[in-house]
């Protein structure tokens, strides 16, 4: 848990960081968040996830966030906690409005901004390396989330209920699909391997145009892959050869099953191999 925490202007203890219960996060999830892993001490893509809360932001018509403020803010947060490996949590809110309202708020009101650490421990990073070593299983269920997902926003309760189901049926994630098609997971984008080729849903307002998606896709056509922005139809999982997730904290993770049925041969497959090695090679550049 981080000690020291950024909350409008000020770094507080983290026991001292109150936030009021009329906040417009509390009563309306009315706010946005971004999550920056970080790897000995520094932040990866930085700023391309400060450049993505200041999208969400202009999406929900807050105020635009200081990127160069909150880069320097990351960065002293880190210091100050001793951050090795971990995340750095970052929260926008439309701030205080009393008596509460629907309708956004007139007048002074300003934003809520927290910005938070939280260290990863050696179990949990172990944990994480023999997922990717191994590979993990996932399940499918209905999409039951808005048509903005494009926006990181914190209502997340449909995210939230899909990775209980997915906790509950011991698997790694669940994948939403939509009219047919396998879009993304509640907390992570999909890539399939479908006849030699890498499919990954195109980015719009159905998904979460992911950092380390992005990271991912420039990678694999570098390493010569054909990589598609299509969707991938729910009828097709049992013709690929290869499935996996990407995310800020997944990295690149290989999914050998999905709805108790292998994916492919079952094994973590080249392409998923290839491309965590490159995700890890852009890590070690940081060092």
């Amino acid at each position: 848990m981080s000690s020291t925490v950024y909350l409008n202007g000020e770094f507080v203890p983290h026991e001292r960081a109150l936030i009021s219960v009329e906040d417009r996060a509390f009563l309306f999830a009315d706010g946005i968040y971004e999550v920056v892993r970080v790897y000995g001490g520094r932040p990866f893509d930085l700023e391309p996830h400060l450049a993505r809360l200041s999208r969400s932001a202009g999406e929900l018509r807050l105020p635009e966030p200081d990127g160069e403020h909150l880069a320097a803010v990351t960065r002293e947060l880190i210091r100050r906690n001793g951050l090795d490996e971990g995340t750095v949590y970052f929260q926008i809110t439309r701030g205080v409005h009393a008596p509460r309202a629907h309708a956004f708020p007139t007048g002074t009101a300003a934003p809520t901004v927290v910005v938070l650490t939280h260290p990863l421990s050696p179990e949990a990073l172990a944990a994480g390396e023999q997922h990717r070593r191994e590979g993990v299983a996932a399940i499918t269920v209905p999409e039951q989330r808005w048509a903005r997902c494009d926006i990181k926003s914190v209502s997340l309760l449909p995210n939230v209920l899909a990775k209980q189901q997915a906790v509950e049926r011991g698997a790694y994630e669940a994948l939403f699909v939509r009219d047919g098609f396998v879009i993304e997971g509640s907390s992570s984008n999909l890539f399939a391997v479908l006849d030699g080729e890498i499919v990954t849903y195109p980015a719009c307002n159905y998904i979460l145009n992911g950092i380390a998606r992005q990271r991912v896709i420039r990678n694999a056509r570098e390493l010569g892959y054909t990589v598609r922005e299509q969707g991938i139809p729910l009828g097709a999982l049992d013709r690929c050869q290869e499935l996996f997730l990407t995310s800020t904290t997944s990295e690149v993770m290989p999914i050998v099953a999905v709805d108790g049925k292998p994916v492919g041969s079952g094994a973590v497959g080249p392409v998923a191999r290839a491309l965590q090695a490159a995700y890890r090679d852009a890590v070690r550049a940081l060092r």
